[in-house]
Protein backbone atom coordinates (compact mmCIF):
# COMPACT_ATOMS: atom_id res chain seq x y z
CA UNK A 1 0.00 0.00 0.00
CA UNK A 2 1.27 3.46 -0.88
CA UNK A 3 2.57 5.09 2.32
CA UNK A 4 1.81 8.64 1.19
CA UNK A 5 -1.74 7.66 0.26
CA UNK A 6 -2.21 6.04 3.66
CA UNK A 7 -0.88 9.15 5.39
CA UNK A 8 -3.19 11.44 3.40
CA UNK A 9 -6.29 9.37 4.21
CA UNK A 10 -5.31 9.26 7.89
CA UNK A 11 -4.89 13.03 8.04
CA UNK A 12 -8.20 13.58 6.22
CA UNK A 13 -10.05 11.24 8.60
CA UNK A 14 -8.58 12.83 11.71
CA UNK A 15 -9.55 16.29 10.45
CA UNK A 16 -13.08 15.26 9.38
CA UNK A 17 -13.55 13.78 12.82
CA UNK A 18 -13.09 17.17 14.51
CA UNK A 19 -16.53 18.41 13.41
CA UNK A 20 -18.04 17.51 16.77
CA UNK A 21 -15.46 19.60 18.61
CA UNK A 22 -16.36 22.73 16.66
CA UNK A 23 -20.11 22.09 16.98
CA UNK A 24 -19.80 21.64 20.75
CA UNK A 25 -17.91 24.95 21.13
CA UNK A 26 -19.90 27.02 18.60
CA UNK A 27 -23.38 26.05 19.80
CA UNK A 28 -23.13 27.87 23.19
CA UNK A 29 -21.90 30.96 21.32
CA UNK A 30 -25.28 31.27 19.62
CA UNK A 31 -24.64 29.67 16.23
CA UNK A 32 -27.39 27.48 14.77
CA UNK A 33 -26.84 24.37 12.64
CA UNK A 34 -27.87 26.36 9.56
CA UNK A 35 -25.29 29.03 10.33
CA UNK A 36 -22.50 26.53 11.05
CA UNK A 37 -23.22 24.77 7.77
CA UNK A 38 -23.12 28.13 5.97
CA UNK A 39 -19.78 29.09 7.57
CA UNK A 40 -18.28 25.74 6.63
CA UNK A 41 -19.46 26.08 3.04
CA UNK A 42 -18.38 29.69 2.49
CA UNK A 43 -14.90 29.30 3.94
CA UNK A 44 -14.18 26.00 2.18
CA UNK A 45 -15.35 27.27 -1.23
CA UNK A 46 -13.30 30.47 -0.92
CA UNK A 47 -10.25 28.47 0.11
CA UNK A 48 -10.63 25.95 -2.73
CA UNK A 49 -11.23 28.70 -5.29
CA UNK A 50 -8.07 30.47 -4.09
CA UNK A 51 -6.07 27.25 -4.36
CA UNK A 52 -7.26 26.61 -7.94
CA UNK A 53 -6.66 30.25 -8.93
CA UNK A 54 -3.01 30.16 -7.88
CA UNK A 55 -2.33 26.46 -8.66
CA UNK A 56 -3.98 25.81 -12.03
CA UNK A 57 -6.72 28.07 -13.46
CA UNK A 58 -7.63 25.42 -16.03
CA UNK A 59 -9.32 23.49 -13.20
CA UNK A 60 -12.11 26.08 -13.30
CA UNK A 61 -13.15 24.68 -16.69
CA UNK A 62 -16.02 22.21 -16.80
CA UNK A 63 -19.05 21.35 -18.95
CA UNK A 64 -22.83 21.81 -18.55
CA UNK A 65 -23.41 18.08 -18.07
CA UNK A 66 -20.96 17.96 -15.18
CA UNK A 67 -22.52 21.07 -13.65
CA UNK A 68 -25.77 19.18 -13.04
CA UNK A 69 -23.87 16.59 -11.02
CA UNK A 70 -22.00 19.33 -9.16
CA UNK A 71 -25.29 21.00 -8.21
CA UNK A 72 -26.63 17.72 -6.86
CA UNK A 73 -23.34 17.02 -5.09
CA UNK A 74 -23.23 20.47 -3.51
CA UNK A 75 -26.84 20.35 -2.28
CA UNK A 76 -26.44 16.83 -0.87
CA UNK A 77 -23.14 17.85 0.77
CA UNK A 78 -24.91 20.81 2.35
CA UNK A 79 -27.82 18.69 3.63
CA UNK A 80 -25.44 16.08 5.02
CA UNK A 81 -23.51 18.66 7.06
CA UNK A 82 -26.71 20.34 8.25
CA UNK A 83 -28.35 17.13 9.48
CA UNK A 84 -25.04 15.91 10.92
CA UNK A 85 -24.67 19.07 13.02
CA UNK A 86 -28.32 18.92 14.10
CA UNK A 87 -27.88 15.31 15.19
CA UNK A 88 -24.79 16.25 17.23
CA UNK A 89 -26.66 19.06 18.94
CA UNK A 90 -29.47 16.69 19.91
CA UNK A 91 -27.43 13.59 20.79
CA UNK A 92 -23.82 12.47 21.21
CA UNK A 93 -20.99 12.85 18.70
CA UNK A 94 -20.67 9.06 18.45
CA UNK A 95 -24.36 8.61 17.65
CA UNK A 96 -24.30 11.32 14.98
CA UNK A 97 -21.16 10.11 13.22
CA UNK A 98 -22.16 6.43 13.21
CA UNK A 99 -25.60 7.21 11.80
CA UNK A 100 -24.02 9.33 9.08
CA UNK A 101 -21.76 6.39 8.24
CA UNK A 102 -24.74 4.19 7.43
CA UNK A 103 -24.55 5.90 4.01
CA UNK A 104 -22.78 2.96 2.26
CA UNK A 105 -25.65 0.70 3.28
CA UNK A 106 -28.16 3.08 1.68
CA UNK A 107 -25.95 3.20 -1.43
CA UNK A 108 -26.01 -0.60 -1.53
CA UNK A 109 -29.82 -0.68 -1.21
CA UNK A 110 -30.23 1.92 -3.99
CA UNK A 111 -27.81 0.00 -6.21
CA UNK A 112 -29.62 -3.30 -5.74
CA UNK A 113 -33.11 -1.84 -6.24
CA UNK A 114 -32.45 0.61 -9.07
CA UNK A 115 -29.05 -0.08 -10.65
CA UNK A 116 -29.31 -3.82 -11.08
CA UNK A 117 -26.49 -4.78 -8.71
CA UNK A 118 -26.62 -8.29 -7.26
CA UNK A 119 -27.63 -8.76 -3.60
CA UNK A 120 -24.98 -11.10 -2.17
CA UNK A 121 -24.80 -12.90 1.21
CA UNK A 122 -22.02 -10.50 2.27
CA UNK A 123 -24.30 -7.54 1.58
CA UNK A 124 -27.03 -9.22 3.60
CA UNK A 125 -24.67 -9.65 6.56
CA UNK A 126 -23.63 -6.00 6.27
CA UNK A 127 -27.27 -4.86 6.23
CA UNK A 128 -28.09 -6.97 9.29
CA UNK A 129 -25.00 -5.71 11.12
CA UNK A 130 -25.93 -2.12 10.37
CA UNK A 131 -29.47 -2.57 11.71
CA UNK A 132 -28.22 -4.21 14.92
CA UNK A 133 -25.48 -1.60 15.35
CA UNK A 134 -27.86 1.34 14.89
CA UNK A 135 -30.35 -0.19 17.33
CA UNK A 136 -27.60 -0.52 19.96
CA UNK A 137 -25.92 2.86 19.58
CA UNK A 138 -29.19 4.79 19.25
CA UNK A 139 -30.58 3.45 22.52
CA UNK A 140 -33.50 1.56 20.98
CA UNK A 141 -31.79 -1.54 22.40
CA UNK A 142 -29.22 -1.42 25.18
CA UNK A 143 -28.04 1.12 27.74
CA UNK A 144 -27.67 4.31 25.66
CA UNK A 145 -30.02 7.26 26.15
CA UNK A 146 -32.56 7.38 23.32
CA UNK A 147 -33.05 10.74 21.60
CA UNK A 148 -35.61 10.64 18.80
CA UNK A 149 -34.58 13.94 17.21
CA UNK A 150 -30.90 13.03 17.25
CA UNK A 151 -31.63 9.64 15.67
CA UNK A 152 -33.91 11.19 13.04
CA UNK A 153 -31.41 13.86 11.98
CA UNK A 154 -28.57 11.33 12.04
CA UNK A 155 -30.51 9.00 9.74
CA UNK A 156 -31.18 11.91 7.37
CA UNK A 157 -27.46 12.72 7.29
CA UNK A 158 -26.76 9.11 6.31
CA UNK A 159 -29.36 9.22 3.53
CA UNK A 160 -28.12 12.53 2.09
CA UNK A 161 -24.51 11.39 2.40
CA UNK A 162 -25.40 8.28 0.41
CA UNK A 163 -26.85 10.49 -2.33
CA UNK A 164 -23.59 12.44 -2.42
CA UNK A 165 -21.65 9.15 -2.68
CA UNK A 166 -23.78 7.97 -5.61
CA UNK A 167 -23.26 11.26 -7.45
CA UNK A 168 -19.52 11.09 -6.68
CA UNK A 169 -19.39 7.61 -8.25
CA UNK A 170 -20.99 8.96 -11.42
CA UNK A 171 -18.53 11.86 -11.47
CA UNK A 172 -15.59 9.46 -11.18
CA UNK A 173 -16.93 7.36 -14.07
CA UNK A 174 -17.09 10.51 -16.19
CA UNK A 175 -13.41 11.19 -15.38
CA UNK A 176 -14.09 14.57 -13.79
CA UNK A 177 -11.03 16.06 -12.09
CA UNK A 178 -11.34 15.56 -8.29
CA UNK A 179 -10.20 19.12 -7.54
CA UNK A 180 -12.69 20.60 -10.03
CA UNK A 181 -15.42 18.38 -8.59
CA UNK A 182 -14.69 19.49 -5.01
CA UNK A 183 -14.52 23.14 -6.06
CA UNK A 184 -17.92 23.23 -7.74
CA UNK A 185 -19.58 21.08 -5.08
CA UNK A 186 -18.30 23.58 -2.49
CA UNK A 187 -19.61 26.48 -4.59
CA UNK A 188 -23.10 25.04 -4.93
CA UNK A 189 -23.06 24.04 -1.26
CA UNK A 190 -22.35 27.72 -0.56
CA UNK A 191 -25.27 28.85 -2.73
CA UNK A 192 -27.64 26.72 -0.65
CA UNK A 193 -25.97 27.89 2.56
CA UNK A 194 -26.26 31.59 1.74
CA UNK A 195 -29.96 31.21 0.91
CA UNK A 196 -30.78 29.36 4.14
CA UNK A 197 -28.02 30.21 6.60
CA UNK A 198 -28.85 33.74 7.90
CA UNK A 199 -25.46 35.17 6.93
CA UNK A 200 -26.20 38.62 8.48
CA UNK A 201 -26.71 36.86 11.82
CA UNK A 202 -23.33 35.16 11.43
CA UNK A 203 -21.62 38.50 10.74
CA UNK A 204 -23.31 40.10 13.73
CA UNK A 205 -22.30 37.25 16.03
CA UNK A 206 -18.68 37.22 14.84
CA UNK A 207 -18.21 41.01 14.97
CA UNK A 208 -19.71 41.08 18.45
CA UNK A 209 -17.11 38.62 19.77
CA UNK A 210 -14.32 38.25 17.17
CA UNK A 211 -11.70 36.83 19.54
CA UNK A 212 -13.98 34.08 20.80
CA UNK A 213 -15.72 33.20 17.54
CA UNK A 214 -13.47 33.92 14.56
CA UNK A 215 -10.86 31.16 15.20
CA UNK A 216 -13.68 28.61 15.62
CA UNK A 217 -15.51 29.84 12.51
CA UNK A 218 -12.34 29.65 10.38
CA UNK A 219 -11.46 26.28 11.87
CA UNK A 220 -14.90 24.88 11.05
CA UNK A 221 -14.39 25.65 7.36
CA UNK A 222 -10.68 24.93 7.05
CA UNK A 223 -10.12 22.04 9.45
CA UNK A 224 -13.35 20.07 8.97
CA UNK A 225 -13.87 20.60 5.23
CA UNK A 226 -11.21 22.31 3.09
CA UNK A 227 -8.11 20.50 4.34
CA UNK A 228 -9.59 16.98 4.67
CA UNK A 229 -11.10 17.10 1.18
CA UNK A 230 -7.73 18.30 -0.15
CA UNK A 231 -5.84 15.45 1.55
CA UNK A 232 -8.47 12.87 0.55
CA UNK A 233 -8.21 14.01 -3.07
CA UNK A 234 -4.44 13.62 -2.88
CA UNK A 235 -4.93 10.15 -1.42
CA UNK A 236 -7.14 9.16 -4.35
CA UNK A 237 -4.17 9.86 -6.62
CA UNK A 238 -2.16 7.23 -4.71
CA UNK A 239 -4.79 4.66 -3.75
CA UNK A 240 -7.77 2.97 -5.36
CA UNK A 241 -11.20 4.37 -4.51
CA UNK A 242 -12.13 1.17 -2.64
CA UNK A 243 -9.07 1.26 -0.40
CA UNK A 244 -9.44 4.98 0.25
CA UNK A 245 -13.09 4.62 1.26
CA UNK A 246 -12.27 1.62 3.48
CA UNK A 247 -9.63 3.63 5.32
CA UNK A 248 -12.13 6.47 5.65
CA UNK A 249 -13.84 4.61 8.51
CA UNK A 250 -11.09 6.06 10.70
CA UNK A 251 -13.20 9.24 10.78
CA UNK A 252 -15.99 7.91 13.06
CA UNK A 253 -13.36 6.27 15.27
CA UNK A 254 -11.53 9.58 15.59
CA UNK A 255 -14.76 11.54 16.18
CA UNK A 256 -15.86 9.14 18.93
CA UNK A 257 -12.46 9.32 20.62
CA UNK A 258 -12.55 13.13 20.51
CA UNK A 259 -16.00 13.06 22.11
CA UNK A 260 -14.81 10.64 24.80
CA UNK A 261 -11.53 12.40 25.66
CA UNK A 262 -12.64 16.05 25.37
CA UNK A 263 -16.32 15.90 26.38
CA UNK A 264 -16.55 12.62 28.31
CA UNK A 265 -19.16 11.16 25.94
CA UNK A 266 -18.93 7.42 26.58
CA UNK A 267 -21.48 5.50 24.45
CA UNK A 268 -21.78 2.65 26.98
CA UNK A 269 -21.04 -1.04 26.46
CA UNK A 270 -23.97 -1.69 24.14
CA UNK A 271 -23.26 1.53 22.25
CA UNK A 272 -19.63 0.50 21.79
CA UNK A 273 -20.74 -2.89 20.44
CA UNK A 274 -23.15 -1.13 18.08
CA UNK A 275 -20.35 1.17 16.95
CA UNK A 276 -18.21 -1.86 16.01
CA UNK A 277 -21.16 -3.49 14.20
CA UNK A 278 -21.79 -0.44 12.02
CA UNK A 279 -18.12 0.09 11.16
CA UNK A 280 -17.72 -3.61 10.42
CA UNK A 281 -20.71 -3.45 8.08
CA UNK A 282 -19.28 -0.44 6.27
CA UNK A 283 -15.92 -2.16 5.91
CA UNK A 284 -17.57 -5.33 4.62
CA UNK A 285 -19.53 -3.36 2.03
CA UNK A 286 -16.37 -1.61 0.82
CA UNK A 287 -14.86 -5.05 0.22
CA UNK A 288 -17.89 -6.06 -1.85
CA UNK A 289 -17.27 -3.35 -4.47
Amino acid sequence: MNKKGLLYVTIASLLWGTSGIFVRFLTPLGFSSLQMTAMRAIISSLGMAGYVFFKDKSLFKTNPRALLLFIGGGVSMYMTALFYYMSMQESSIATAVVLMYTAPVFVMIYSVLFLGERFTPAKGVALFGMLIGCALISGIVGDAQFNAKGIFFGALSGITYSIYNILAKIQMRQKNNPITTSLYCFIFMTVAAVILGNVPGIVENVTGNPVGTLPLVLGLGIVTCLLPYFFYTKAMEKLSAGIASSLGIMEPVAATLYGLVIFGEWPGIFGAIGFVCVLGSVLLLSRCE
